[in-house]
């Protein structure tokens, strides 16, 4: 079962690609829950959930009423059609957690449709899964941006640091490289420890950080430490354009 929560056309906000225009498709549902993060959104009920910063892309029960479930590809591509676009435009999947439809039928079709016309295709994934290279060889021809989850999320090590997941993806994938949410207080005790322990293996992939925050004063709060520790290291500094521009607005 596949389940859309929203689409938008727009900029990308983060990472490698910031300021792109983009197609984004925002899927639902995830294997994380990253309460951590401390992000919170009132559910059409009235009952306050927290979690990241789309929690209503990953709590099926309290968001629910928001998701569209799609049975067949034609769906998805009425959706682009919808759109006035300039010719192969990059198209952006995002969630919750797009990759756990990597074998679904649609998602599949989906993705090689997106490929095979030309578009390029970024992944935004927690790292935690990795496509099926060796059966849908045009993933490999897709970006991806891997958001491994850090301690400040709320999830323990177990669950959000798949080594064989990430590796996979950047041995197999045409791009990849590692975005990490980062907060001035995780700063100063053991986040870059946690980075480094992920990124060691994989020295030529590069680094983006981002500070944490589901609105503009939290994003503006964190900024600077992470600009700082960016100087430092040598990463790259991502900001979060969407949230910078728009605050908290879903859609855009």
């Amino acid at each position: 079962m596949l389940y859309l929560v929203e689409h938008f056309y727009s900029i990308q906000g983060e990472g490698k690609y910031t300021g792109v225009p983009s197609l984004f498709f925002r899927f639902g549902g995830c294997n994380l829950k990253c309460e951590g993060f401390g992000c919170s959104e009132k559910t059409p009920s009235g009952d306050v959930i927290v979690g990241c910063d789309t929690v209503y892309a990953v709590d099926r029960k309290g968001f629910g009423e928001l998701w569209q479930e799609v049975e067949e590809l034609q769906t998805l591509i009425w959706i682009m059609n919808g759109y006035r676009l300039p010719p192969h435009v990059d198209v952006v999947l995002t969630g919750g957690e797009p990759l756990i439809y990597a074998n679904e039928p649609i998602f599949v079709e989906f993705i090689e449709h997106l490929i095979s016309s030309g578009h390029r295709v970024t992944f935004e994934t927690n790292g935690t899964i990795a496509p099926d290279f060796k059966r849908y060889p045009f993933y490999a021809q897709a970006t991806y941006a891997l958001s491994v989850k850090l301690s400040n999320s709320g999830e323990p090590y177990e669950r959000r640091v798949k080594p064989e997941a990430y590796s996979t993806i950047i041995a197999y994938a045409k791009e990849s490289f590692f975005k990490f949410t980062v907060d001035e207080p995780s700063l100063v005790s053991h986040i870059e420890s946690e980075i480094d322990a992920i990124i060691a293996p994989h020295p030529y992939t590069s680094v983006y950080c981002m500070p944490l925050g589901g609105d503009k004063a939290h994003i503006e709060a964190n900024c600077e430490a992470v600009i700082e520790f960016c100087k430092r290291r040598g990463f790259i500094y991502s900001d979060r354009l969407h949230i910078r521009i728009w605050d908290q607005n879903h859609g855009v």
